[in-house]
């Protein structure tokens, strides 16, 4: 009988799970360390089949990016994973499908909006139409319409009723600011 320390125990046992573990499992754990941080947050790893894996991206030009740099990165990962890969394929199918959400979206309130008027602007408000025809019926909005803007202050550029919050935000209209920030480009 003879007895093994405990750390050759542990060494031993360690070593069975690695080989134990499953190709795609150990891809997961080392795709971000391999592939870096700006890739591994635009293409994740989807399925290990035949030794060519399939990688879900963000876009069709990271799909055209990353196939450009696939030989790189199958040297890459070849040198990391006990069996060597054939080929990587690249494609936005299943990005949405294995996008894993931590948080879902912060959406902002509609009383938070630079364009919202309050309350007593709202749709309830305005007189519902029982218009029979189109003409009678665009009157009638027009009118509504012509009642929320009464009151607003006016654009300092095209003088046009502007809720107060986009003068707030933008100092004129949002038509304006858009005109503005596109000249920009």
């Amino acid at each position: 009988m003879s007895f093994k320390s405990i750390n050759d125990i542990l060494c031993l046992l360690q070593l069975e799970t690695k080989l134990q573990e499953q190709p795609f499992q150990r891809l997961l754990k080392c795709w971000s360390e391999v592939v870096g941080t700006t890739v591994a947050a635009h293409a994740r790893p989807l399925s290990l089949q035949r030794d060519v894996l399939r990688v879900a991206t963000s876009s069709a030009a990271w799909a055209q990016n990353l196939t450009f740099e696939r030989q790189r990165l199958l040297v890459k990962l070849n040198a990391v994973l006990p069996t060597p890969l054939v080929d990587i394929r690249f494609s936005t199918a299943g990005w949405h499908s294995a996008k894993q959400v931590d948080q879902p979206p912060k959406l902002s309130a509609p009383l938070q909006h630079p364009s919202y008027l309050g309350k007593e602007f709202s749709i309830e408000n305005d007189v519902k139409s029982t218009a029979s025809d189109a003409n009678t019926a665009f009157a009638d909005w027009t009118v509504a319409i012509q009642g929320r803007l009464q009151g607003l202050p006016l654009c300092p550029n095209c003088e046009c009723p502007t809720p107060p919050g986009e003068l707030q935000r933008w100092g004129v209209c949002c038509l304006c600011a858009a005109k503005k920030f596109s000249q920009k480009e």
